[in-house]
């Protein structure tokens, strides 16, 4: 590794250090965001899965139209599993979703495959 390049990764390794946890949490989140999360969201009624959406890039939080105040939903899009076999399959299609904070029991995870 040349020098120049080796001094970089020290002082952006001294910076990040030095950030408190929520600001290194609120980086990882920033690059998560730029770079894309194969996510899967799944949706429970009771102990019974009742719908899975995979390749998702992120959830986003609804933010009111007036003031800085976050609504009680999330959204998203991503690919209505809808035989919920963990892959997209020919005729799944790419959707826009949205659920509550108050009514769903949902999960939220990396796609381990």
């Amino acid at each position: 590794m040349r020098p120049k390049h080796l001094f970089l990764i020290s002082v952006l390794a001294l910076l990040l250090g030095a950030c408190t946890q929520e600001t290194q949490n609120k980086l990882g989140r920033a690059i998560q965001n730029w770079t894309g999360t194969n996510g899967v969201l799944e949706v429970y009624a009771g102990d019974k899965l009742v719908r899975r959406f995979i390749q998702i890039d992120k959830l986003t939080t609804a933010k009111a139209t007036q003031g800085n105040n976050d609504r009680p939903y999330r959204y998203g899009y991503g690919v209505f599993d809808e035989n919920l076999n963990m892959r997209k399959d020919p005729g799944e299609k790419k959707v826009y979703f949205e659920f509550s904070d108050y009514s769903t029991s949902y999960v939220f995870f990396e796609n381990p495959y």
